[in-house]
């Protein structure tokens, strides 16, 4: 049997190797079968292209039930994510597609190109209740392919013409396209932004969210939708210790100094998938340290690497928890950013009006384009 490669990243991505996902059945390990040289294992491994999926999905508005999350309802244009976070939480959801967390969930992605009309139509329902609805929260709406797909633009279309309240979640520039719509729905206290900013130093966001923008760009981008008069949070998230912790207090006072009105912060988290994933990333390019983080997970986790408590998960427990707690707060006290504009719950839904326009759904298809019937219609 070969001995395993070294840990190695690929350049622009976050993963460092394509980790099998927790369903699938069968294992598969290197195995010395004598047609391997030893030159062969010097070639770096080949890139992993990125590889967009057109999706025809049977439902676009996800609901929630979570006490620690502000929002009931939330709206995905795309499954996996180019960002290439490494730490990102839905990672485990490309193992129902029967893909890899891992490098696969930044490079296989999947593009629901019916999610316009699907909103349009689930906003025509007469049982439609009408409440802000987040945009971008598994996965980034306004990732690389979102340029010429322009599915989320599409998305906004339909909830700016309802005038139905949003809050974009992003780590992108992006967004700043799509200003003119979100600034007319500011206006109204029907949208609100919230941009993540994990770290000021550029080497470490490379590796760590290689396909984001970069942190002077989002910086950048916070005072374009400011400017505009879009309420903007800023997103701390996750606060690595010994990693990104360091810059917990700089991060908001840059924020603050671009326009950011409001903060919130989230500890690491590890569920699933993302904790083997996690720690082959420490190792490739933090290994003198790798140790010290996840014993300090640990202590913020109860012993473990990962809880999943409501109470627990967003923030930890015991001393080091209550340590990032307390700088946060002071922080934002100290910069002025505990401000209650722009909170996802005083949006505006009194305005909704439902689609004129609703594009039906799409017949079940039976037999071909020739007419003939299928043999099992």
């Amino acid at each position: 049997m070969l001995p395993p490669r070294p840990l190695a990243a690929q350049k622009g991505r976050g993963a460092v190797t394509n980790l099998q996902g927790r369903y699938e059945v069968n294992t598969r390990e290197r195995f010395d079968d004598g047609w391997v040289h030893e030159d062969d294992e010097d070639e770096a491994p080949a890139p992993f292209r990125t590889q967009v999926t057109d999706e025809f999905a049977k439902t676009i508005l996800s609901r929630n039930t979570s006490p620690d999350i502000p929002f009931n309802v939330s709206l995905n244009p795309y499954r996996g994510c180019e960002h290439g976070c490494i730490y990102c939480f839905a990672r485990p959801s490309h193992s129902y597609l029967g893909l890899s967390p891992g490098l696969d969930f930044e490079s296989r992605l999947f593009a629901k190109v019916n999610a316009p009309d699907l909103l349009r139509r689930e906003l025509a329902r007469p049982s439609y209740v009408p409440e802000p609805i987040a945009l971008g929260v598994n996965t980034d709406a306004y990732q690389p392919c979102e340029r010429g797909l322009g599915i989320t633009r599409r998305v906004l279309e339909v909830l700016h013409d309802c005038e139905h309240p949003v809050a974009l979640i992003s780590k992108s520039s992006l967004i700043e396209r799509d200003v003119d719509l979100i600034a007319a729905m500011a206006a109204k206290n029907q949208a609100i932004a919230a941009l993540t900013i994990t770290t000021l130093d550029p080497e470490i966001s490379r590796t760590l969210e290689p396909r984001a923008a970069a942190p002077a760009r989002r910086l950048r981008t916070i005072r374009r939708l400011t400017d505009a008069g879009i309420p903007v949070r800023v997103s701390v998230a996750p606060v690595i210790p010994f990693i990104t912790e360091p810059e917990l207090e700089r991060v908001l006072e840059a924020a603050r100094d671009a326009g950011a009105v409001s903060a919130h912060y989230v500890v690491l988290r590890l569920p699933w998938e993302v904790n083997p994933l996690f720690q082959e990333w420490l190792q490739a390019h933090f290994p003198e340290r790798a140790q010290r983080v996840m014993n300090r997970v640990r202590e913020m986790r109860g012993g473990k690497e990962y809880d999943s408590d409501f109470s627990k998960r967003m923030s930890g427990e015991g001393v080091w928890a209550d340590l990032i707690r307390q700088r946060f707060v002071k922080a934002v006290q100290r910069l002025g950013m505990n401000l209650t504009s722009g909170r996802f719950g005083e949006l505006d839904t009194s305005r909704f009006k439902k689609p004129i326009v609703v594009p039906p759904a799409k017949p079940k298809q039976c037999g071909n384009a020739t007419g003939q019937l299928d043999l099992f219609s």
